[in-house]
C-alpha cells in the first residue's frame, strides 16, 4: 500500500491542477490562490488544501 504524500512542491501542484508554475508563483507573490508553506527557499502545498481549492471552484451545470 502506497502512502499518499502530505506535502507537494509547486511542480506537483501544477501537474495536479493544470495551473502554470508562473501563475502559482504570481499568486504567492500577491498572496492569493492556494495556501502554501514557506520552508527555507521552498514552498510546499498540503495535498488536501490543493484538492479543497479545486473543489471550491467547481461550477455546477444543469443536467439535460
Amino acid at each position: 500500500m502506497e502512502i499518499e504524500k502530505k506535502y507537494l512542491n509547486e511542480k506537483e501542484v501544477s501537474e495536479i491542477t493544470g495551473i502554470a508554475l508562473s501563475t502559482l508563483r504570481q499568486s504567492r507573490f500577491q498572496r492569493t490562490g492556494i495556501n502554501y508553506y514557506k520552508i527555507g527557499r521552498s514552498c510546499k502545498y498540503r495535498y488536501d488544501e490543493v484538492i479543497a481549492f479545486m473543489e471550491n471552484r467547481k461550477i455546477k451545470t444543469e443536467s439535460t
